[in-house]
């Protein structure tokens, strides 16, 4: 059960620090609860990370479905705090366009597989096991997608997130579909390219 408390607690700060201080929030907010939680659930916080890793074949499948569980728990508690507490809700308007659903969901699965790449490498792959540097890396990342792919589907790289997001009203729930899709499919793609890349690293 401590490592599904784990997701859950660092997903929550994630959506929080997202919906709070947008892209440097949840880069610092991932960061830290990383290297709170890494040693004890993977800290993930991500369902297209815990997907990714799945396929690595790090993680049982009984245990990815209740990290997914934990972590869209995690972002319902930190989408309820953010408007019922703190009373912040997001505007009328979807951060898609109309005519942007494709570009949405490109940046989605590229932001999510370049995320998901450098976990799998910095988290899990022999040649950088033990390293200290991985929690910088993991959410240097999700800074530079943000800033370079954010402007297309308002950066999420996280299903979780997204749906967090959603109930904020930052994010409009009929848009909520090409999250999933962008999202898992970049982090299936990087478990996909990790192990091409790593045939050796089983």
């Amino acid at each position: 059960m401590n490592k599904y408390i784990t997701e859950l607690i660092g997903t929550m700060f994630l959506v929080m620090g997202a919906a709070l201080a947008g892209a440097i929030g949840a880069s610092l907010s991932l960061m830290v609860m990383i290297y709170a939680g890494g040693h004890i659930s993977g800290a993930h916080y991500n369902p297209a990370v815990t997907l990714s890793v799945w396929m690595r074949g790090k993680i049982e499948i009984k245990d990815a479905v209740m990290y997914w569980i934990f972590q869209f728990a995690g972002a319902l508690i930190a989408a309820l705090l953010i408007v019922y507490v703190f009373g912040i809700e997001g505007g009328a308007n979807c951060v898609i366009p109309d005519d942007g659903g494709t570009k949405a969901i490109i940046a989605e699965l590229l932001g999510t597989f370049a995320l998901a790449y450098v976990v799998l490498n910095v988290a899990t792959a022999k040649g950088t096991s033990g390293n200290s540097f991985y929690g910088l890396a993991i959410a240097g990342t999700v800074l530079a997608m943000a800033f370079t792919l954010g402007k297309f589907s308002g950066g999420a790289f996280n299903p979780a997130v997204a749906v967090g997001l959603c109930i904020q009203k930052a994010f409009c729930w009929d848009q909520i579909w090409m999250y999933f899709v962008g999202a898992l499919g970049g982090g299936a793609l990087a478990a996909i390219i990790f192990s091409l890349n790593n045939p050796d690293d089983k």
